[in-house]
Parts: structure tokens; C-alpha cells; sequence
């Protein structure tokens, strides 16, 4: 179902993913992104990235996403789907720190990436192959 790049099971999370890219606070770079993370229960969480003067205090859409959720009852495991979303013509792969964030909740999960006129799934684990996880604790 997440395979498929063009898949109408995108749908409801590209829909919050646009609007969330919508209240981007990007003022700096302009560079606005939405993302959407699906849940095992069938919950979307949108977020976008929120800029600030002191650069290092940004927050990415996919990690504004993941807080959202976390705070919504989200635990490992029980992601299904991400999306991220950009207006320019190259699609964007979330940065190293959500890739990150994200293997936390779902190694295997599956990643939209999508403008306005293509789109692409990669799974998270191939997006951070060899991903230090809470696994080497053990």
C-alpha cells in the first residue's frame, strides 16, 4: 500500500502535510516544509519547520510531527507512514537528526517524498543505513 508512490493510501497524509507546510515559519531561508506521520491507530500529525534567529533552535517539520504524535500517545512501533513535503523542484529528504528522531519509532518505515509534481517512497532505513538505535544498549 506505502509502496506505491502514487498510491490514494498517500492521500490523507499529503493533504495534512501541504497544510502544514502552509504555517511554515521560515523567514530566514524561505525554505518551507511540511511533513505528516501516520499512525498504527490511523492518526495523522502534521508538522513544519519553525525557524529562528539563532539557527541552531529550528525545528524541522519531521520532528515538529514526531512531537506532536509523541504527545498524542505515540510509542515505537506504531508508525505506519511519513510524508515530507517541499515546493521546489528537487525533491527533500528529511535532514540526519530526523532521520534520527524518526528510526526511533519505525526502522522500516516507509517516507514520501513529494512536490508538485513528483514523488518518491524510500524507507527510513535505507535513508540511514547502519542507524544507531536504543538496540546498542543492550
Amino acid at each position: 500500500m506505502f509502496d506505491d508512490p502514487q498510491s490514494p493510501a498517500w492521500t490523507p497524509l499529503l493533504e495534512a502535510a501541504w497544510k502544514a507546510r502552509g504555517y511554515a515559519h521560515a523567514p530566514y531561508s524561505r525554505f518551507q516544509v511540511g511533513a505528516a506521520l501516520l499512525t498504527k491507530a490511523g492518526t495523522v500529525f502534521g508538522g513544519c519547520n519553525v525557524e529562528n534567529a539563532a539557527y541552531p533552535v529550528c525545528l524541522c517539520a519531521e520532528r515538529g510531527a514526531l512531537s506532536a504524535a509523541v504527545a498524542g500517545g505515540l510509542r515505537p512501533g506504531e508508525l505506519v507512514a511519513a510524508v515530507v513535503v517541499t515546493d521546489v523542484a528537487e525533491l527533500t529528504p528529511p535532514c540526519g537528526a530526523c532521520r534520527q528522531a524518526l528510526i526511533e519509532f519505525a526502522k522500516e518505515l516507509p517516507v514520501l517524498l513529494a512536490n508538485r509534481v513528483a514523488r518518491q517512497v524510500h524507507r527510513l532505513e535505507n535513508l540511514l543505513p547502519h542507524s544507531f538505535t536504543g538496540g546498542h544498549f543492550r
